[in-house]
């Protein structure tokens, strides 16, 4: 006797209904997520290993000496000295400052995913608030940066072909990676904002989850992370 099965689906089922225990026991968005991240993780790596082969063939900055040449590979912290607003040489003040505040904006989406968790609503309306608010500052001093970068010494700025701070790689891959992880804050931003409004008006509420804050979570801790391995290798190494 033939043995027929129907799988029937509904917008309350499990996706993976039908399919066994669902891989790692998650969702399959986060698992989505999950993948997207991973992949998006093989492109920064990519980035970050041709600026270290690109780097190392060239010479070290010689110590003592104060004058760019593009025959060295200049020391970011002589080049990233300017602060807002002073005119004091603080190395690297700025981009750890900027630092700090994307810091802080993980920290922020971490408590609106636990609200979530929670169902309180207005605890994550106001925790994705401080998180987009972090996002746009680190956005705005990420600007700030290029704008001086772009100004460079004595009115003669960096861009895509002139360098006045060493070899023109070096300006093509900070306007590259720093430009590249700028993009995804601002996605970030973006979506983020969006799951504000959802927020506000219900419609997870409505659902029965907050899920998609966590969803949404993973790809701005992703960015985070992301940044730290961009500030040490670009930054500090």
């Amino acid at each position: 006797m033939a043995v027929s099965s129907t799988l029937v689906h509904d917008s309350n089922e499990d996706v993976w209904n039908g399919g066994g225990v669902s891989p790692l026991k998650a969702s399959y968005g986060k698992l989505m997520m999950w993948f997207f991240l991973l992949s998006d993780a093989f492109s920064f790596s990519g980035l970050l290993v041709a600026y270290g082969m690109i780097r190392s063939s060239f010479p070290a900055f010689p110590e003592g000496v104060t004058v760019f040449s593009e025959l060295y590979w200049p020391i970011p912290e002589l080049v990233f000295t300017h602060f807002p607003f002073t005119h004091a040489h603080l190395p690297l003040a700025f981009v750890g400052m900027m630092t700090f505040i994307l810091i802080l904006s993980s920290v922020t989406m971490v408590l609106a995913v636990e609200a979530g968790h929670r169902g309180d609503k207005k605890d994550v309306e106001k925790w994705m608030l401080w998180t987009i608010f972090g996002g746009i500052c680190f956005v705005g001093s990420q600007a700030w940066e290029w704008s001086i970068f772009i100004k460079g010494i004595g009115g003669w700025g960096a861009n895509l072909i002139n360098n006045p701070y060493g070899p023109p790689a070096f300006a093509d891959l900070f306007f590259f990676i720093t430009g590249f992880h700028g993009t995804h804050v601002t996605s970030g931003i973006i979506i983020n904002i969006i799951i504000f409004y959802n927020t506000v008006y219900g419609t997870y509420e409505e659902r029965g989850s907050y899920e998609m804050v966590e969803k949404v979570g993973l790809y701005w801790h992703f960015v985070d992370l992301v940044w730290v391995f961009v500030f040490t290798f670009f930054y500090l190494v």
